[in-house]
Parts: structure tokens; sequence; C-alpha cells
């Protein structure tokens, strides 16, 4: 197709002069890569996308993900040219406080924004989860009268997020699961914060691509027509997703800085845009200047969306008459799946019972499964160790696409951030699964999940020194901690089989933000509960599981399998009138009222805390941080009761700690 080259100049002319007066007028922004890429975004927008400005959670638009999300006043230009509700005013309060135009696009904040992007590559593996998720509910729902999704996953690169390992971890997995329908776009400017990347970045990217099974094209980022034409190369190989690596010059546009990588992160001045806009041959002294024909460009456009839209409407009406069993599951699946969950048949316990954690999770993951159809996710190569595969449910691939477990591989990073593209997109509740230890390689996908306020579900097992032998490189001792201090971020530690059914269904209950549920290795024996409404005081994050003769002379509180180390510890210290209380969500139990907080911890006796990791957080409960029993040194190699016994967490030491306050 011949591309109205004049017209779509005019519009990154008219990107290229918003993106500099917003810089400017905050004095502070990336001007260079919006600029460069400035072609490929009027041509992506114009012409490449299908969407619907009107409609921008249409289910089966184009995703476009900017993972060089420091580019952001790129798509903030585009998203108001188009018509997308992002009205002028919110440019010029770019980089303010409260504005639609925040320094990095942020998800839900800015209407046509598909996920917050600022750390480099993160973008790019939030795409490939983007893919996953097309690819499957293409597969489920389409038939052969009726292909009601058919879209693409789009996403912008730069040369920063190619050098992050993420990109490299989500690459390898998209390149073997075939994602075909997924295009990146490498803004290849050769330019970065220190100078050329030639100082640290000199390998065949295509190549290793290539490697990955990926296909590789490559072109100009200034050739708006041959940027349509290697798109359309792009989509005839189904089975590939591609990279397109498209040369610019940084900053283009602006005479005197345009090549130079200081133009990277620095507003250009105020001269340099009156030259521009000169060489343009628009009016120097009229900020956020807009051609008349880029107006004019885009108005047309909406006009074609429209009718596109409305013709999917119609065909997705068509196959709701003659499916109306799949119309009904399809909204069910874009509601999480929620309808499904009060069908799942829960597993039992009772006292005398004793199971691990994690086997428990297992158990309750696969009862879910069974009903809950779009309930998806799988480990990064710890399935059988975190209990988090469904056989029964096959495995995702090229060549079974329904399989429900995804091998996501050794690339805790890339699967966590893979889970929330899925849960982005749409059409599904997602999980992932590893050890706890290793929530440190997804701390940055978690984070972004939390902000982002997605319920995706992270399985973490082995959640203390008692998972054993392999030593203080895999003992979680501050990670528990860590885990809660991020805001948005759902903790839940059960301490027994019950509690781990309560969790799990706490957890697929929130869908205001992602839950880690933290599950031991060892065997947690059931406790019998003192609160009759044991779930329900639970879900406020404690509840009392045994309780003294009269007024408590001591409060101990535990969570995990400290729950049980207090209800020993009570056992051992008779003479003490003690309350037990288990903590399974501290945070939680820290935002109830106090009326509640008093009940289950009065003033008086003094609290005391067992946690099998660092003190750090327990203050807002125990008494003082002496009265917190903790182990605040790295774990040691030895089965769990050997190395608890070398390190001093026992009974008899908490106990001992008991009595000397």
């Amino acid at each position: 197709m011949k591309l109205d080259q004049k017209r779509l100049d005019l519009a990154a002319k008219s990107v290229r002069i918003l993106v500099t007066d917003a810089v400017e007028t905050s004095t502070t922004g990336h001007p260079g890569m919006a600029l460069g890429f400035a072609d490929v975004g009027a041509v992506l927008y114009g012409e490449i996308l299908n969407h619907y400005n009107k409609k921008p959670n249409w289910i089966n638009r184009d995703r476009f993900v900017l993972s060089a999300g420091h580019g952001a006043m790129l798509q903030y230009s585009l998203l108001h040219l188009a018509g997308f509700g992002l009205p002028k005013e919110e440019l010029m309060r770019f980089r303010r406080a409260g504005s639609q135009c925040p320094g990095h696009p942020e998800y839900g904040h800015t209407p046509g924004i598909e996920t917050t992007t600022g750390p480099l590559g993160a973008g790019f593996a939030t795409a490939v989860g983007m893919a996953v998720a097309e690819k499957k509910l293409r597969y489920r729902f389409n038939t052969k009268r009726h292909c009601i999704i058919d879209h693409y996953t789009y996403v912008i690169v730069g040369d920063g997020c190619l050098m992050e390992g993420l990109s490299a971890e989500a690459a390898s997995l998209a390149g073997h699961l075939k994602l075909g329908k997924l295009i990146a776009f490498w803004d290849d400017n050769k330019v970065s914060i220190e100078g050329s990347t030639d100082i640290t970045f000199t390998e065949d990217v295509c190549a290793r691509f290539r490697a990955y099974g990926w296909q590789t094209l490559k072109g100009s980022a200034h050739d708006v027509q041959q940027i349509y034409d290697l798109v359309e190369k792009a989509k005839s190989d189904q089975d590939k997703p591609c990279l397109i690596k498209l040369t610019s010059i940084i900053g283009k546009g602006a005479p005197t800085m345009q090549g130079n990588h200081k133009v990277h992160g620095a507003p250009v001045g105020w001269d340099e845009i009156k030259a521009m806009k000169r060489n343009f041959g628009a009016p120097e002294d009229e900020t956020f200047y807009v051609f008349s024909e880029a107006v004019d460009y885009f108005a047309e456009k909406e006009k074609e969306w429209k009718k596109k839209y409305q013709s999917w409407v119609e065909l997705y009406n068509e196959w709701k008459a003659e499916n109306p069993q799949d119309a009904r599951e399809i909204d069910a699946w874009f509601e999480y799946g929620r309808p499904y969950y009060q069908e799942a048949r829960l597993p039992e316990y009772a006292g005398g019972d004793s199971e691990a954690a994690r086997s428990t999770s297992g158990r309750v993951l696969s009862a879910y499964s069974d009903v809950v159809p779009n309930l998806i996710g799988g480990s990064a190569d710890l399935g059988p160790t975190t209990k988090t595969e469904l056989p029964e449910h096959g495995e995702f691939s090229h060549d079974n696409i329904a399989g429900k477990t995804i091998r996501f591989g050794v690339r805790e990073h890339a699967m966590a951030s893979i889970a929330s593209g899925i849960t982005l997109h749409g059409g599904f509740r997602v999980y992932a699964g590893t050890l706890v230890q290793f929530a440190d390689y997804m701390r940055p996908a978690i984070r972004l999940c939390a902000l982002m306020g997605l319920p995706v579900i992270y399985i973490l097992t082995h959640d203390s020194i008692y998972m054993g032998g392999d030593g203080p490189t895999h003992q979680p001792i501050e990670h528990l901690a860590s885990l809660r201090v991020i805001p948005g971020l759902k903790v839940l530690r059960p301490g027994d089989p019950q509690e781990t059914v309560e969790a799990w269904t706490m957890a697929m209950e929130h869908l205001e933000g992602p839950t880690a549920l933290v599950l031991s290795r060892q065997d947690l024996p059931v406790y019998n509960k003192h609160d009759p409404n044991w779930e329900k005081s639970m879900r406020k994050g404690a509840y009392i599981v045994r309780d003294s003769d009269g007024t408590p002379e001591v409060i101990l509180v535990g969570s995990g399998s400290e729950v049980g180390m207090c209800l020993e510890t009570a056992a051992l210290l008779p003479d003490k009138k003690i309350r037990v209380v288990s903590m399974p969500d501290r945070e939680a139990f820290l935002s109830q009222d106090s009326a509640f907080r008093n009940m289950v911890l009065p003033a008086g006796p003094p609290v005391f805390t067992a946690e099998a990791g660092v003190k750090s957080g327990w203050e807002g409960i125990a008494a003082s941080r002496d009265h917190i029993f903790s182990i605040d040194r790295f774990g040691v190699s030895g089965p769990g009761n050997e190395a608890a016994d070398y390190l001093g967490f026992t009974v008899e030491k908490f106990a001992g700690l008991i009595r000397s306050l």
C-alpha cells in the first residue's frame, strides 16, 4: 500500500514540536529518542496499529508498548494527535504532579497506555506476555467462521532495553514459543547516556535474535514507506516473532543537536527549538503547534478505525449468536475467571493432619484449575519443587496452545514480567512460582506489578532455613521483610494446611493487586484454633489460635511455621498465661482499626514475636526489639532442624528469652 508520505511527515514534525516544547516547558525529560522515532510513531499510530481511539480497551486492539519509556513524550504526542482523549493542556503539564503525562508511561493513568514502563527491558518482556495471551485466546475462541481475536503486539525497544538481561530471557522464550504476532522495533541510534554505544555494546544483536528463533529485518527509522513494508514482511512469518532494526538519528530535527548523545536526556533549548520550527515551516514563537494537515490526517483515520471496529462488532455479535456458551465464557475470562471460583472443591484438613504448605498449595491450585479454565501459569524450572504444575491440563507450547502450565525455564525475571503482560492483556488469571530466595530475581517485575495493581499470584516456596541443606544461598532471611515493604503487594505466610487453603482463597479473591503466597517446604501440623471465626479474622491479618484462662500474661505472635513454634513454646511455660496469635498477613493487621488490633493484642501483656527471618518490621508488633525472636544472619547448610539448632532458633531458646524478659 502506498502511504500519504506528505501528511505523515507533517504528523512526525508535529510530534517533534510537541516533544521539544513539552520537555523545554518541564525543564526535564528525554527528547532524543522521541525525536528520532517520530516517523516510526506517526506511521505506527496512523497506518499500522489496528485500534480505535473511542474504544481504547477494545479486546481485539493491537497492543503497543513503549519499552524505551524515557521517550514517553513520543507516545503522549501520538495519543494526543490520534484523539485518545489526551488534551494539549496535559502535554503542557508534562512531568508535573497529577498530570496525565508522567515522566514514564503509567498504566491506568493515561488513556491508551497498555503498561507501566521505565526500567529498561521491562516493557519488552511484558509485551511477550501480551503475545502469549493473544495466542491462547485466539486458539480458544476463534472458529472457522469467526476470527474474533486476531491482533498483534508491537513494542519499541532501545539499545538499553536490549542490553538488559531481562530482554534476553524474554526474547529466548518468545522465540521458543513461536510468538509470531510479536513485532519489536529496535531504535538503533547508537547512543547511550555516557556516549556512543560502541563503548559497551558491540555484539551482533540481530544474529543473537536469530539464534533465539526470531525473524530479523533492517531499515531506516526515517522512511515511513519502508517501515510499513517491513511490518508487512514481518507478518508473513507467523511462526517467528520479528525484530526490526531501524537505524535512527537521535534528536532528529534539532539543527545542531541531532546525533549528539547529549540530546538523550536534556532539553535542547528554546533557540534550538525555534530554529527547528523554522526549518519545519512552523511558527517559531507558537508553542505546542500542530500542523493542520496532521490534524486532518488523523481525523480521517478515525473514520477508518471506526469502520473497522464496527465491522468487528458485527463479527463478534454473529459469533456470539452462534456460540452463546463461549460468549459467556469469554466474558468470564475477562473478569479474571471470577464466576468460576466458588465451584472449586478445595481440600479439607482436620486436627492430626500434617502437610508442607507447598504441597497443600499444589492441591488447592489443582482444585481451582479444574474449574477456572483461564487460570494459567508455571514456574522458573521448579514445577515439581514448588508444586505449580498442572499435568492434567497439559503444557502450553506452540504445538499445544491449550496447555495451562507454562514452562518459563530458568528465567525468573522474565517469568514475572510475562505474568504481568498476560494479565494486562486481559482474559487470564495468572500465577508464577519459584523459591522465596529467588524472588530477588523477580523483584523489579513484582514492584511494577504492584504499581499497576495487577492480580498476579506469586507462589514462593521454601520459606526459611528449614528448607535444608542447600545452605545460606538458598535460605531466605531478609526476603519476607523485603517483600512486605513493597506497597500494594499482599504477603501471606500461612502456618498450617487450613491456613494455606484460606490464603489461596484470599489470593484468588484479591483482584486489586498481586499476592505473594510464602510457603514452607517442611510439613506443618494442623493446629486447633481458638477463634471460631478464624477465617474471617485471618482476612484482617491475624487471629487467636490459643488463649489463656483469664487475662493473658504473655502474648506470642508467629507467622508460618513459627506459629507451631509459639504453641510448643507455650507448652514449655505452663506457669504462664499465654495467648498465641497467628499473623499470616502482618501488614493487613497493622492497617486494621484499633478496636480489632486491641482485641487481638490488648495493652498490658508483653508481646513476643517469632519468625525465621530478620527482625525488621516486627517492631510494630513486639513490645520492643528485645522481644523479637529472629534470625539476623545468613543461614547454614544442614537439615532444617539441625540448621535451626546451629543458629539457636529453637523452642527452648525462645522460652528462655521469654523467661529472661
